[in-house]
């Protein structure tokens, strides 16, 4: 990485506070550090996190009689005795992750250092208050029983939907929004039918989270995340925090009407971003052409065919979303943007080099650390990754953190 990238990071990580009265954030603050480092010593740990050695000291004995850190032995080096070393448990307890699509489902168990242990992905005929939460509780369950004797504990379950919330009827391409939740209380819902504590947020903000910790934004502070989900959704990150809005609902960008680079302009519903630019769009555009495209895996076979009516949406797609990534970098000034969700990764990049040559915007600078876009790395699984940290967020992730005592 680039000595400044390097040094940038180093700020980032959350700094602790002494007095006793922010312990639970300094327990957080110690946790990021060890996770984000993968494993250190005591004195390197209140370094890094600006806390006394006791402090320290104390916080360290705790996560290991929780089962949430492992020591590892001495590392050598230079002079003196070796410091013992302490990393992120990746046997302690599991967290799940759901994301609740509008013809899918997709679980995650995950590891407190981020080690996936049981994914599915699911079709869903369903996708009602009625029914989705006993689906929930039992896939959850399937992929605790398929761990055996490694099954442990969890912490807690995330569940991500698509918004806007509490806006029935708002979407712009068929089934992007899903209906018959307005109303509902899905955390009540969901934490019923599985007996665990549940965390409810939007999909794409989650993705964005999930990116922010396993993927492309795992060094970067600021960027926005567009997800390609059923419709698509805006996830952003500033300073390692994700900008959630009053009501959950903020990155709705599938919403907006804009103008693309070339063709003609709209108005009105039929112009909303994600009626051409979405993986619904996108299969709607292939059932016109005959072609039914119901995975992520029959999208990438048309690509690697080179199938004309999806090369032909690429284009088209990156006409659009060239003045998006313009407007989000003028927004809110991103280090980069990500493209990433449930599109094939040879597709998203093809579209991201169609979107050369984007136009001029407070990102258009000559010294970068990073291309103005750039393809996500936790493909189908982000959001429900990113669903499966929102559990931890209290107890590992001191910038992630919804309520954080200390901002």
């Amino acid at each position: 990485m680039h000595d400044r990238s390097k040094a940038d990071l180093r700020q980032r990580v959350a700094i602790g506070s002494n007095p006793e009265r922010n312990r639970a954030h300094n327990r957080r603050v110690v946790l990021e550090v060890i996770r984000m480092h993968e494993h250190l010593g005591r004195t390197e740990i209140a370094r890094r996190a600006q806390l006394t050695a006791q402090a320290v000291a104390n916080i360290v004995e705790e996560l290991l009689e929780e089962g949430l850190l492992i020591q590892l032995g001495r590392l050598r080096s230079g002079r003196g005795q070796p410091p013992i070393q302490f990393a992120v448990n990746p046997d302690g307890p599991l967290t799940a992750g759901v994301e609740i699509a509008a013809d899918h489902m997709v679980s995650v168990l995950v590891d407190l250092s981020g080690g996936i242990r049981g994914q599915s992905i699911v079709q869903l005929d369903a996708v009602g208050p009625d029914t989705v939460p006993a689906r929930v509780a039992e896939e959850v369950a399937r992929l605790q029983t398929s761990l055996g004797a490694d099954q442990s504990k969890l912490l807690g379950l995330g569940v991500v939907m698509p918004g806007p919330f509490e806006v029935e009827g708002m979407s712009s391409v068929g089934p992007a929004t899903l209906p018959g939740w307005a109303g509902t209380d899905p955390r009540a819902l969901f934490a019923k039918a599985t007996g665990q504590h549940v965390v409810v947020d939007n999909d794409a903000t989650a993705a964005a989270v999930g990116e922010r910790l396993y993927g492309a934004g795992r060094h970067v502070g600021s960027f926005c995340y567009l997800y390609f989900g059923v419709g698509l959704g805006l996830g952003v990150i500033q300073n390692g925090r994700p900008l959630r809005g009053a009501f959950g609902n903020a990155g709705e960008i599938g919403h907006i009407g804009l103008v693309p680079r070339t063709g003609t302009s709209r108005r009105g519903p039929s112009a909303a971003l994600e009626r051409f630019v979405s993986v619904f769009a996108l299969r709607e555009r292939l059932a016109m052409s005959g072609v039914y495209a119901a995975t992520v895996e029959d999208i990438q076979k048309l690509h690697d065919e080179n199938y004309p009516t999806l090369l032909e949406w690429i284009s088209m797609a990156a006409d659009y979303l060239a003045p998006t990534v313009a407007m989000l970098e003028n927004i809110f000034d991103p280090e980069t943007v990500i493209f990433g969700g449930g599109l094939p990764n040879s597709v998203l990049e093809a579209m991201i080099r169609a979107l050369d040559p984007l136009p001029v915007s407070v990102s258009t600078r000559n010294k970068r650390t990073l291309p103005r876009v750039v393809r996500g790395q936790t493909g189908q699984l982000t959001a429900a990754l990113g669903a499966a940290a929102l559990p931890l967020l209290d107890t590992v992730s001191p910038h992630l953190s919804v309520a954080d005592p200390a901002s």
